[in-house]
């Protein structure tokens, strides 16, 4: 984007062009600079018209008042010479050289100045036109100014970010003029630019940085405003784009909690460190931040979790690890910290719980007590003992003992560190120097445990003394007698107080008082070692502190326990006092040790009962600058003990042993003491928060290589006791720090504690003791309160509940429940342990028993859990719920599944809903019924449930809906009702209530099902109606085996496979069909069959046809057997030559999807083929259809029939009338055909039956055409109720005979009653109707294609509407129905059909006068306009060219010695024979007639005008005697004026029969039929037309090799020039059928239809059969006038009539007045015939048979009856009104005169011709209105106009009707019938409602 000042408005010009992009290698935006793609286009060189040169000259740097030149190149870049000239520049600014011719040679240049000359400072702008003979071409001359312009991108877009968080890119900007620039950015919020302003200069670049800091998640999209020149003038936008999102990140950790991932770290050794790790991702599109920080600890707890990762950020779609160290400090406890994840932005946090156990070391000895035994003075004894680390923890021990000789037992090592899971043997020397026993505990210290104490005996005698020998036994009679207090006493006593009996002795020998004294309570081995360290003082110092203060556990004191020599001299002492606790004396013995610097004085002494004494203890180092250390060690025993002989066992006690720590250095004052190196572990010491007696432990190393000397203060922190306070320790070795102390709530939260080393000032190190007492403290969630949801009652709700420990102490909690509320509430877990800082999510259960309102008041009771039995602390809650009665419902009360394939599931959801406010816990339970009525009850108790719910109970919350998955898989086809019902659950599970009904779910079990719904058939069988393929192909019983169950047998392979070895494959199903192909002529095209299959069911349906070759496994050729049957080799042969095709032959349909199958059956070979054909339908059905075809040779008459039994509908017995029924003829060769049928059975079964005929055949013989349908007529009239069979034989003429049974049934209607099989049942009522797909190339459509009349009474008429449907875009067609049956009418007969037009047409039935069935084909000829068009001009072209060739020829020697034109033996020229239907002009002519003298319809020629069979154009539709210009036409009106259907001219009214308009036939000529495949004339240039040769070739086999002359002769016919044959018409089937009955049958069986027929009365139904069919329009079925009496009656009868009206002299004058009457409009009166020729003067001409306007009367519609029927029918009328003339008196009166006229109309209404002319009149009425109605002249819907009639009375209405029939009561019956119509106001009567 370039933005820029706008510029001169005189100037036109841009000044700055810009390119903007993307850059390809990164996000970061390109800007192309401007000025260098300016540059680079003036620099840019053209050519024109062969001159290179530049496009433009531009000046930029130019100042007022100055000339500045330029030079304009050009250079001829063509081989040849150029001459040009130039038009200089029109303004004067810029000037060049005076115009000239310029001559340029090849590759050479001239070069032309111009100089531009400003006068004032604007742009210029100016063109130089060049001149050459090729044409001008224009140079540009432009001076631009400098301007301030900026060149930036139009958008920056800045990278996704997360809220609160920031994203940022770069994006540069220029300065593109040549002005120095200043800038300022205006930017709107989240944008920040920077910098926001500065200055350019020209050409200069800026590197702007966005920020993006968006704080709402939101798509940003702002204009970022940047004013620049020198005062900021100008300005410029620049679009800011940004997206922002809501971070989210979650932590990925292998533990879980309710809340809360896990880090668990598990059992950490005191001391190590353990790394754990847990994953931060990032779901999210956007980096995001984070944060890790602890939760709020309790005050003065230890840090032992390190976080390596505080802060940091997470890419999008990815994840970064997080290290946490775990290193405990404190043995037996579990720690529990909380790491918050937080990023800004973010809508909630996450919470990680770290958690670890530290363990410490486990040590034990392999012996409590080692036992040395008696051991001679001066001499030695070795021990070991096994010390044992059983834990993963190193363990530090040290054992408190001297090792610088002070002490009797020695050991080593004394001190060390013991590897996990290890042992270590330790040697111990006793060294005794004193005849006496020795006993010393020693304490083993641990680190981080308590210590273990080590009991060490042994005795030592002399030659001079032998005290009494120590065994382990002692020391355990020794504790029995502490605990008993009885130690204090000496031996000697009691020896005396057991003499005495004042002490007995126990069953262990141990001494025990009568009077047990308060036992001396045990101490902990801690305790112990500090009483020991103490010298005894330990529990009268603490008084009450410890566990007990009695002083009697201690017989022996020192005082103090050590001893300190800092004050640098070589020879110091100090005291030490020991007191005697006992009641007897004592010996005390020091030990001595060599080479030692310390000594105690006196060695020895004796120690009176409760006595002490002093000893001195002597320093004397023999070195300066050392340290030395020592544990004095001093045993007392009781005297007496000295001498065996004074003490018995059971009273002997071991001595005890007290021991003084002496320090000591000998540096002198002002001398720098040792640099102590040391390591102490923990510096940092924490007791519990408990006001009880607690010890730690510390470690203290000397890791230098010198002693190191410590000493701790006592007085400094009196609180706080350690043991040893002082020592010494040798470099590699270590000392292990005990202390001491009771927290209390006053401490501080820090003691001091101050170790001095090396006994310097300078060397202390400080200890931090924290010694303070919490109050127990634990936090409730909710301030105390927990409210549950509304509860179902009996049910349960449950509740996370918050517990959290506030303090450092681990606490054990118990939840107490009142008793009553304990049926109510409940919590788990109920009791536990809190670790410190540890957060517990607890469950709390409410279930309510009654609808209320419960307050519920638990206690949480939680206490210390080192102190079990102190007082407990105690919490209440406050718990609220709510109790409600639950119900659920399902969302649909009835759940229809539709159809589910047997075999198959389907799943589904049960969606069920609670809209109460509790949650329901429920059970559902499933009922199943089958609702298929023919189940024995059985079997439905017996199946198992198809519905399978997936959850059976659940718990749906308030308010919500649940989905139940479900199941269903039917195992049968029936259909399934399942009823569903619930129970609500209490929380324990059990049911509380009864059985509720939830939801109905229904669904039908089915197979795949498919219906044939139409069938058509194209190439050979095209002639066959859709009936009769409907039966060739089985469909009815196809779709009945469809729409059954499959057998189980069919479903060994539900899906297609290849399973059979054989080339005949297994057969599973026992539904077998014959698909019949029909028969067609050798080398005739393929006969082919279109089904439609539609899936009529709702479920997909996968079908296909398998060749036996497609059930047959694939075999190699060594496994194939080689050997054949008959019926293989047949199959291999049809499916080798493909003579049967499917195409498709699989495929898939949905529900209510339709697919077209095409069956096609090629006639290749003569004989009958089948092929076996498995129609298969996956989880279906399998039917075998048995596919059959014959193709018959050319020259064979075969009739071809489809079974070899014929069954005739049932006749009642003892009926007059049985009906007429048919049997078809098929003729399926290729040329026409007579048969005959043998009567001989016939009447053998005649004579069986007395002469009366059962079964009678009325045409048996005939002929049949190639291709087309004979019907055979046949009469069953039954004399007994029981079945008749015969076998007739049907002889075909040069052909074969073939034998069928025709089977008839006969019933009596007495014993039947009303079941009686009399009503019309068709057989194919399956199928379809209507037209369900289209052949290919069909434009024409029926709307119908069978019409089922149904049952009616003879001598009815029933009409049926139609419509003709042109479907094409393009093209108009002409069609024809076929009308072969005269009982059957259609109008219009033929017509023609423009594009996308239909047309109405009109069927009527008119039924005979006997009963009968009717099953017609009626066929409709359809032709493309276009074709016939065609056809004619090529049919023209050709006869010229035939005409040409006839009198044009050559004379040459070989013509003459022909005499004539070659023609056929025996005929001439005019017999020269011609494609069927067609004479040599194509013109039919009527016999005695010419070309000239024949009329041709308006708008036709010649040869397209057709005319009935026999007739010439004169004989066409006119009266007999009477011309065309003697044609009636209705009152009013002319032959022009007639009324014809809309797009329907006079000429395309009506057309013979079967024939179109150029389809005229020459019956009167007999011609020679070529055959279709016979090829025509052979046409040569400029030689005679040969004569039209018809061939009797046949065509052969297909492997028959031509011969040579068979070669020549086809070499010639593809150059003849043959005939055009007429296009072949496309042919429609209807079908129609019906069943005519007896009046009496009819009104007996179909009382309630009888008023719904019209009986033409004037028709008398015939009792006796004629077999001639050949008059048209039919008969009303008069018996035929033969010789015999019959005749002779009726034609006396007629001859009396006829001579009685004639002699007559009122009938003859009434005959003379109604011939002067006009002629009525109504044409549907029956004309009576006249003898005479010629009629009366001034008589109409009658119209009977003339085709009227209206539908339907067509040739009068109804039967024309001759004039002896109109005579005898009338002749009742005419007698009649003959009396009443001549008993007319000669002046009637008024009265007579009114009488005489109601018996005139009385006489009208009962006449049989007066309901015919109304029917006809009512029924033509309603075709025209359908009529109009269809061509758009009539609304059916529209509001009806009513115009307004006087009332009209039923007698005026007799009145008026009897006075115009009085007028004319001297014509004949059917004259006043006509006159009576003819009124007025009868006219307007049936017509006032029309609009």
């Amino acid at each position: 984007m370039l933005a820029e000042v706008p510029g001169n408005p005189l100037s036109s010009g841009l000044l700055w062009t810009a390119t903007r992009g993307k850059d390809e290698k990164g996000p970061g935006i390109t800007l192309q600079r401007s000025r260098d793609a300016q540059r680079k286009m003036s620099s840019q060189r053209c050519c024109f018209l062969g001159v290179e040169t530049c496009a433009e000259l531009k000046w930029e740097d130019w100042e007022l008042g100055g000339e500045f030149t330029k030079t304009l190149l050009l250079k001829n870049i063509h081989s040849k010479l150029q001459k040009l000239r130039f038009r200089p520049p029109a303004s004067k600014f810029f000037t060049t050289l005076f115009p000239q011719i310029i001559t340029l040679s090849a590759g050479t240049s001239f070069s032309l100045p111009v100089t531009f000359r400003p006068l004032d400072r604007c742009e210029y702008q100016d063109t130089i036109e060049f001149h050459c003979k090729d044409g001008l071409f224009q140079v540009s001359l432009r001076a631009t100014i400098p301007r301030h312009a900026l060149d930036l991108p139009e958008s920056v877009l800045l990278p996704p970010c997360a809220v609160l968080h920031q994203s940022q890119t770069v994006f540069m900007f220029r300065n593109a003029s040549k002005l120095q620039t200043g800038f300022q950015w205006e930017v709107p919020s989240p944008f920040r630019l920077c910098p926001e302003s500065g200055m350019l200069e020209p050409g200069q670049e800026c590197r702007v940085t966005v920020l993006f800091r968006p704080r709402e998640a939101l798509v940003y999209q702002v204009q970022a405003s940047c004013a620049f020149g020198d005062k900021g003038e100008n300005s410029c936008t620049l679009l800011l784009q940004g997206l922002s999102k809501y971070p989210f990140l979650q932590i990925s950790a292998p533990g879980q909690e309710e809340g809360c991932k896990v880090l668990e770290f598990g059992n950490v050794p005191v001391g190590c460190t353990m790394e754990r790790h847990f994953e931060i991702l990032n779901p999210s599109s956007i980096t995001t931040s984070f944060s890790l920080s602890r939760m709020q600890r309790p005050a003065l707890s230890e840090s032992v979790f390190q976080c390596g990762i505080q802060k940091g950020e997470v890419a999008p779609r990815t994840s970064i690890t997080v290290p946490v160290i775990f290193s405990p400090v404190t043995v037996d406890s579990t720690t529990v910290d909380y790491l918050s994840l937080s990023c800004p932005g973010a809508l909630n946090k996450t919470l990680l719980k770290v958690t670890g156990t530290c363990i410490g070391p486990q040590v034990s000895l392999s012996s409590s007590m080692l036992d040395f035994g008696c051991v001679a003075e001066g001499e030695e004894a070795l021990r070991t003992v096994d010390i044992i680390n059983s834990s993963s923890v190193e363990a530090q021990y040290q054992f408190d003992l001297d090792t610088t000789g002070h002490s009797v037992f020695a050991l080593e090592p004394a001190c060390g560190a013991l590897p996990p899971n290890s042992h270590r043997s330790l040697r111990l020397l006793f060294r005794p120097h004193h005849p006496m026993g020795h006993h010393r505990r020693v304490a083993c210290l641990l680190l981080h445990r308590e210590p273990l104490f080590l009991d060490l005996i042994g005795t030592c005698h002399s030659e001079q003394l032998k005290p009494a020998i120590l065994h382990p036994r002692h020391l355990v009679l020794y504790r029995q007698h502490l605990f008993r207090g009885l130690t204090c006493y000496p031996p000697d006593v009691l020896g005396a107080m057991l003499a005495e009996d004042k002490i007995q002795v126990d069953q262990e020998g141990a001494l025990m008082l009568q009077e047990d004294p308060a036992a001396v309570p045990e101490k902990s081995p801690m305790e112990e070692y500090y009483q020991g360290c103490a010298g005894g003082r330990v529990e009268a110092e603490l008084g009450g502190s410890g566990e007990g203060t009695s002083t009697n556990s201690s017989h022996i004191t020192v005082d103090p326990p050590e001893l300190l020599f800092h004050n640098g001299s070589l020879s110091t002492s100090q005291s030490v006092t020991l007191s005697n606790h006992t009641k007897g004396k004592l010996s005390l013995v020091w030990t001595p040790a060599p080479n030692s610097p310390f000594s105690v004085t006196p060695s020895s002494c004796d120690l009176g009962p409760l006595k002490s004494t002093a000893f001195r203890v002597s320093y004397t180092p023999r070195q300066h600058n050392t340290f030395h250390g020592a544990q004095l060690e001093c045993f007392a025993l009781y005297k007496v003990s000295r001498d065996h002989r004074q003490v018995e066992d059971r009273t002997l006690c071991p001595p005890w042993c007290v021991t003084v720590r002496v320090i000591g250095h000998s540096f002198q004052p002002g001398r720098e003491h040792f640099i102590p190196r040391f390591s102490l572990q923990r510096p940092r010491v924490v007791f519990p928060a408990l006001s009880l007696v607690s010890y730690r432990t510390v470690l203290l190393e000397n890791i230098g290589d010198l002693p190191l000397v410590f000493r701790l203060d006592p007085e400094e922190c009196p609180s706080v006791t350690v043991q040893p306070t002082s020592g010494l320790v040798q470099p590699g070795h270590h000392q292990i720090l005990t202390l001491r102390t009771t927290p209390a709530e006053d401490c501080p939260a820090k003691l001091p504690l101050t170790l001095h080393f090396n006994a310097s000032p300078k060397h202390t190190q400080e200890l931090s003791v924290v010694s303070v007492v919490e109050k127990l403290c634990v936090s409730l969630e909710g301030e105390g309160s927990l409210f549950f949801k509304p509860t179902a009652v009996g049910s349960c709700s449950q509740s996370p509940y918050t517990v959290r420990n506030l303090t450092r102490l681990p606490l054990r909690f118990h939840w107490r429940i009142p008793g009553p509320d304990q049926r109510f509430i409940s919590v788990a877990p109920d009791t536990g342990v809190l670790q410190p800082n540890e957060t517990m999510v607890q469950t709390w259960s409410f279930t309510p028993f009654e609808e209320m309102v419960y307050n519920l008041k638990p206690n949480l009771t939680f206490w210390p859990i080192q102190t079990p039995g102190c007082r407990k602390s105690r919490l209440p809650l406050k718990v609220v719920g709510m109790a409600s009665k639950g119900s659920i419902q399902a969302e649909h009360g009835v759940l229809d599944l539709g159809e589910v394939l047997v075999g198959d599931c389907r799943s589904f959801e049960v969606p069920l809903i609670n809209n109460g406010s509790c949650s329901v816990s429920f059970c559902l339970a499933v009922q199943q019924s089958l609702l298929d009525p023919g189940l024995p009850e059985n079997t439905q108790k017996k199946d198992p449930v198809a519905l399978e719910l997936d959850s059976v109970r659940g718990t749906i919350p308030a308010r919500s809906r649940l989905l139940i998955r479900s199941t269903v898989r039917p195992a049968r086809r029936t259909r399934y009702c399942w009823d569903l019902t619930y129970q609500t659950l209490s929380s324990a599970g059990s049911v509380l209530d009864a059985p509720q009904p939830l939801c109905q779910v229904q669904g039908e079990g089915v197979f795949p099902t498919l219906e044939v719904t139409d069938v058509r058939c194209s190439g050979s069988v095209e002639g066959l109606s859709k009936l009769q393929i409907w039966s060739l192909f089985s469909l009815g019983h196809l779709n009945a085996h469809l729409q059954r169950d499959p057998a189980p047998p069919e479903l060994t392979y539900r899906v297609p496979t290849r399973h059979s070895l054989r080339r005949c494959p297994s057969i599973f199903t026992s539904a077998m069909l014959d698909f019949n192909f029909s028969a067609a002529p050798l080398g005739s095209e393929p006969s082919s069959v279109l089904l439609m299959f539609e899936n009529t069911g709702s479920i997909p349906v996968e079908w296909s046809f398998l060749f036996p070759e497609d059930q047959q496994i694939e075999l190699e050729y060594w496994a194939e057997t080689g050997e054949f049957s008959t019926t293989e080799l047949h199959h291999m042969k049809v499916q080798d030559n493909r003579l049967f095709n499917i195409a498709p032959r699989s495929g898939k349909l949905h529900p209510g999807q339709q697919k077209a199958v095409t069956f096609s059956y090629r006639h290749d070979f003569a004989g009958t083929d089948r092929l076996p054909v498995l129609f298969k339908l996956s989880h279906g059905r399998e039917i075998l259809l048995n596919f059959m075809g014959v193709t018959v040779e050319r020259d064979r008459h075969y009739l071809h029939f489809t079974s070899t039994k014929h069954v005739f509908a049932p006749v009642a017995i003892g009926g007059f009338n049985p009906p007429k029924q048919v049997y078809e003829l098929y003729n399926g060769g290729a040329v026409p055909l007579r048969y005959r049928v043998d009567t001989e059975p016939l009447e053998q079964l005649t004579a069986d039956n007395f002469g009366h005929p059962v079964l009678q055949c009325l045409n048996p013989q005939g002929e049949v055409k190639p291709g087309r349908t004979a019907l055979l007529e046949w009469v069953l009239s039954p004399l007994e109720a029981k079945t008749y069979s015969v076998d007739i034989s049907i002889h075909v003429l040069e052909g074969d005979t073939m034998l069928l049974t025709f089977e008839g049934c006969g019933f009596d209607n007495s014993v039947l009653g009303q079941s009686a099989p009399v009503q019309l049942h068709d057989a194919y009522m399956s199928v379809p109707s209507t037209q369900r797909m289209a052949l290919p190339n069909q434009v024409l459509f029926l709307s119908e294609e069978r019409l089922c009349v149904g049952d009616i009474p003879v001598c009815s008429r029933s009409t049926r509407v139609l419509f003709l449907t042109n479907v094409s875009h393009s093209d108009r067609v002409l069609y024809t129905w076929n009308l072969t049956d005269q009982s059957v009418q259609i109008y219009p007969e033929h017509g023609t059909l423009s594009p996308g037009e239909s047309s109405l047409c009109i069927l009527t039935l008119q039924a005979s006068g006997s009963p009968s069935f009717y099953q017609l084909d009626i066929i409709c000829e359809v032709t493309l306009e276009e074709a016939l068009s065609q056809y004619h001009q090529d049919l023209q072209q050709w006869e010229l060219e035939r005409d040409r060739q006839r009198n044009e020829f050559t004379l040459t020697d070989k013509d003459l010695q022909q005499n004539q034109t070659s023609y056929p033996q025996g005929h001439t020229q005019s017999q020269t024979s011609y494609p069927q239907g067609h004479t040599q002009s194509q013109t039919s002519y009527p016999q005695g007639h010419t070309q000239n003298q024949t009329s041709y319809p308006q708008g036709h020629t010649q040869s397209q005008t057709s005319y009935p069979q026999g007739h010439t154009q004169s004989q066409t539709s006119y009266p007999q005697g009477h011309t065309q210009s003697q044609t009636s036409y209705p009152q009013g009106h002319t032959q022009s004026q007639t009324s014809y259907p809309q797009g329907h001219t006079q000429s395309q009214t009506s057309y013979p029969q079967g024939h179109t308009q150029n389809q005229t036939q020459e019956s009167n000529t007999k011609e020679v039929v070529p055959s279709p495949q016979t090829p025509g004339p052979v046409v040569r240039k400029y030689k005679t037309l040969p004569p039209i040769r018809s061939s009797s070739a046949v065509v052969g086999g297909m492997c028959t090799r031509p011969s040579r002359a068979e070669r020549r002769a086809q070499r010639e016919a593809s150059q003849v020039w043959r005939r055009p044959e007429p296009p072949c018409p496309t042919l429609l089937h209807l079908g129609v059928t019906a069943r005519s009955h007896s009046l009496l049958e009819f009104q007996t069986f179909f009382p309630s239809l009888l008023n719904t027929h019209h009986i033409n009365r004037s028709a008398r139904p015939n009792v006796t059969r004629c077999g001639s069919r050949q008059s048209r329009p039919p008969s009303v079925d008069m018996p035929p006038f033969s010789h015999g009496p019959e005749r002779e009656i009726i034609t006396h009868t007629l001859t009396s009539i006829f001579r009685s009206l004639l002699d007559d002299p009122h009938f003859q004058h009434s005959l003379v007045n109604g011939v002067a009457e006009a002629v009525p409009y109504f044409t549907q009166l029956r004309q009576t015939a006249y003898t005479p020729n010629t009629p009366l003067p001034g008589a109409a001409t009658p119209y009977h048979c003339t085709s009227m306007a209206y539908p339907g009367t067509r040739e009068a519609p109804s039967p024309c009856p001759s004039t002896p029927q109109l005579l005898m029918g009338g002749s009742l009328y005419i007698a009649g009104v003959t009396e009443i003339t001549k008993q007319r008196p000669q002046t009637p009166k008024p009265k007579v005169e009114r009488e005489r006229q109601l018996i005139i109309q009385e006489t009208i209404r009962r006449l049989p011709e007066f309901c015919d002319v109304t029917e006809e009149i009512l029924l033509n009425t309603l075709q025209n209105l359908m009529v109009e109605a269809f061509l758009g002249e009539l609304v059916l819907t529209a509001r009806p106009r009513i115009i307004a009639l006087p009332p009209v009375s039923a007698s005026e209405f007799l009145s008026t009707l009897g006075s115009r029939v009085a007028q004319r009561f001297k014509g004949t019956a059917s004259q006043v019938l006509e006159a009576s119509l003819q009124s007025p106001w009868f006219e307007s009567r049936l017509y006032h409602n029309r609009p």
